[in-house]
């Protein structure tokens, strides 16, 4: 039985034969151009679907083990962290750059994030969503840490996840005035949760020493 290949970011199908590989697109935010060269990729390849993702990528569905690198090389991109013990994603809402509900710049600070912790390796699988407002498109009701816009800045949530121990995120800052700000406090949270080297979602550490301590260890006063 094959399994998942994490160096090739390739995904074992249910056929047990073939693999799913998720070329990473920031924010799900893409050109005609590269929906063009993906889909012409998955041509040349004989890739049996397109399947787009929860994580705003476009997995390339049913490919043969032994061209897996000619894909990635094709796609013009190293093999993306769709598994394994890291950053798996940063979902972005389209914020105040294109959706009339918006509050704060979920665009600009999720690719600022995105480009900083995609990939990044960490004790366990770990997701962020950046939502700008409070509509939470970006479900960051649901991800290990998140940001949330509103009138008055961000509300920055932590702990939540889905799995077979699913959890709501709870606000660890609210209203935090600045992008700035708001992005440093994601730098102390993801830094404790790699320096303490805990195995598990981060949820079931906040669950475990209450929001209270959290906050107090991983923020100081």
């Amino acid at each position: 039985m094959k399994k998942d290949l994490l160096e090739k970011g390739a995904i074992v199908q249910r056929d047990q034969e073939t693999f799913a590989i998720a070329p990473h697109i920031p924010g799900g935010i893409t050109s005609p151009e590269i929906l063009r060269k993906i889909a012409d990729v998955a041509e040349k390849f004989n890739a049996k679907a397109l399947k787009l993702t929860s994580a705003q990528r476009i997995a390339i569905v049913g490919i043969d083990e032994d061209k897996l690198d000619e894909v990635w090389e094709a796609v013009g991109e190293k093999p993306g962290a769709a598994i394994g013990m890291c950053v798996r994603s940063v979902k972005i809402c389209p914020g105040t750059t294109f959706c009339k509900r918006g509050q704060q710049d979920s665009v600009g600070v999720g690719l600022e994030l995105d480009k900083v912790y995609h990939g990044m390796d960490l004790p366990w699988k770990f997701k962020i969503g950046v939502s700008g407002c409070a509509n939470d498109c970006g479900e960051a009701c649901i991800k290990d840490l998140g940001l949330i816009g509103t009138p008055k800045g961000w509300n920055v949530m932590v702990g939540g996840n889905g799995g077979g121990m699913p959890r709501l995120s709870q606000k660890l800052v609210e209203h935090v005035p600045t992008d700035e700000e708001a992005i440093q406090i994601v730098a102390k949270v993801v830094d404790w949760f790699k320096a303490n080297n805990r195995k598990g979602r981060i949820g079931k550490f906040v669950q475990e020493m209450g929001l209270d301590a959290f906050r107090a260890e991983v923020l100081g006063k």
